[in-house]
């Protein structure tokens, strides 16, 4: 990554504040606001408004956010629910990621589970080299980010993966090799026995519809649904464990202690999960799919 990222101010009507690029001091600034308001610029960029940045691929696709006060946080609300794994998993040791992003559940992740080993997989070079402004720890002997294909990586890692995250999407949306079958048995055979896997599912409804047909067919219907209204996402949890059956009762307890551990609204997300699951909607969505 440059020492520093250049700086243009936002030509935006919208985004305002400064736009952040991996870009050359020399770089021509007329050139490169013509670039993003046509769309035509190929590399991620960020845009700090002064309290908050943000990572675009382009300007309708914001991807991550960070408060800037707060820049462990999760300040996404998808980006908590896809923490609700820990309900199922409480005390993972190792946790795969897919797609890095700015880094918000890896910084939450390295912080406030200080147990777990983490290994985030990006496909774009350009994600991982502007790390530093989203104040992604370097790697050490608990946290790797690889640069590479996410389906490749979990084809050929080792089994054993307590909680597998995917929130990966290119320009267009959900990345397309991770949209199969193939994907999801790889997925199924990496997990350990009780693992989680959790995918954020955004977009066109009728564009992932299928994805949740293929994970109810490879987890046995072990798969849970929420919906994420302030974001419009969706939040699919697949679980490998045999006969699984939530104790919902103890759950709600446990959330609550969760909770109090890490301050996010687990009540909530069980509550959410309790009501889908007993509904059955990712059976109906999956059925939609088809």
């Amino acid at each position: 990554m440059p020492e520093k990222l250049y700086e243009l101010p936002s030509p935006f009507e919208i985004e305002t504040g400064t736009v952040l690029m991996l870009e050359p001091s020399w770089a021509r600034a007329g050139e490169l606001r013509a670039q993003l308001l046509d769309e035509s610029y190929p590399k991620p960029f960020v845009i700090d408004d002064g309290k908050s940045r943000y990572l675009y691929f382009n300007v309708r696709l914001m991807q991550s956010e960070m408060t800037l006060k707060a820049p462990h946080d999760l300040a996404l609300r998808y980006t908590q629910k896809m923490m609700g794994f820990l309900l199922f998993q409480p005390r993972p040791k190792r946790i795969a990621l897919i797609g890095l992003g700015g880094g918000s559940i890896v910084k939450f992740c390295h912080r406030r589970l200080p147990g777990v080993h983490i290994t985030a997989v990006e496909l774009d070079p350009d994600v991982i080299a502007l790390r530093d402004a989203f104040f992604v720890p370097p790697d050490d002997e608990r946290l790797q980010i690889i640069e590479g294909d996410g389906a490749e990586f979990i084809e050929h890692t080792e089994k054993g993966i307590d909680a597998l995250l995917v929130d990966a999407f290119d320009r267009t949306g959900f990345a397309p090799a991770l949209a199969n079958r193939e994907f999801f048995e790889n997925a199924y055979a990496k997990l350990s026995g009780n693992g989680v896997l959790v995918v954020n599912l955004a977009g066109d409804k009728e564009s992932y519809a299928g994805l949740i047909g293929e994970a109810m067919h490879v987890f046995d219907d072990q798969v849970i649904v929420i919906s994420v209204p302030d974001d419009g996402n969706h939040i699919l949890y697949a679980f490998k464990e045999k006969y699984f059956e939530p104790r919902w009762r103890w759950l709600h307890n446990h959330a609550k202690e969760l909770r109090a551990r890490l301050g996010l609204d687990f009540p909530a997300f069980a509550q959410k999960m309790e009501r889908s699951a007993k509904l059955g909607f990712a059976r109906r969505e999956a059925i939609r799919g088809r």
